[in-house]
């Protein structure tokens, strides 16, 4: 039952969570935006992956701030492919609970 709690529902939760703050965000007077919603969602996942890539060292205060907002942009966009895969692990593990149970 441990192994449910920390494999399934707690990270099913946060991610849930995280989801409905990013939701009301991107809603908008023209429609909802999608792009923005997907580098919102991904960015606590992705920009821990960018930072190692583009390391902002030895530009002026503007140089330091645009590769910090490119780190966000890219890391949103590759956290939004983590948040898909850990999705799809977080489904094969319930697959997995429901089908090993006796």
């Amino acid at each position: 039952m441990k192994r449910v709690l920390f494999k399934v529902i707690l990270p099913l939760l946060v991610i849930a969570a995280w989801m409905n703050m990013c939701y009301w965000i991107c809603i908008r007077a023209d429609g909802f935006d999608f792009f923005l919603y997907w580098i919102m969602i991904g960015c606590p996942y992705g920009i821990r992956k960018m930072c190692m890539f583009i390391v902002p060292k030895n530009f002026g205060i503007a140089g330091n701030i645009g590769i910090l907002a490119l780190n966000c942009v890219i890391g949103g966009v590759i956290g939004g492919g983590i948040i898909i895969i850990k999705i799809t692990s977080i489904f094969i593990e319930i697959l997995n609970f429901v089908r090993c149970k006796k």
